[in-house]
């Protein structure tokens, strides 16, 4: 997780279902993520959302949301990569049809 807080799956409800980071960090940013994820970020949390990204993903019919938050000074193409990596995860985890 190179440059990376934190990086977690969420369901839209903001309940954490797995992350890598701290905990609290974590539970932060899992709560934080359905705002996010539907442009509604009030005032305070604005700051918090600055150096994070959502991205809201599909699979089988289930809603999931996938956040990431960067460190102080990292790259902002590292929560690109992040995600990406995280999303294609998901898709292979969670998707019903599994390669054997």
């Amino acid at each position: 997780m190179d440059g990376m807080l934190a990086l977690v799956v969420s369901d839209e409800t903001g309940c954490l279902v797995a992350g890598a980071g701290a905990y609290a960090e974590c539970e932060e940013l899992a709560a934080t993520a359905p705002l996010a994820a539907n442009d509604v970020v009030p005032t305070r949390l604005d700051v918090v959302a600055r150096g994070s990204a959502v991205r809201r993903l599909c699979i089988d019919g289930v809603q999931v949301l996938i956040a990431a938050r960067l460190a102080d000074g990292a790259p902002h193409q590292a929560i690109d990569a992040a995600l990406a990596h995280a999303t294609a995860g998901c898709r292979r985890i969670l998707s019903k049809q599994r390669r054997l």
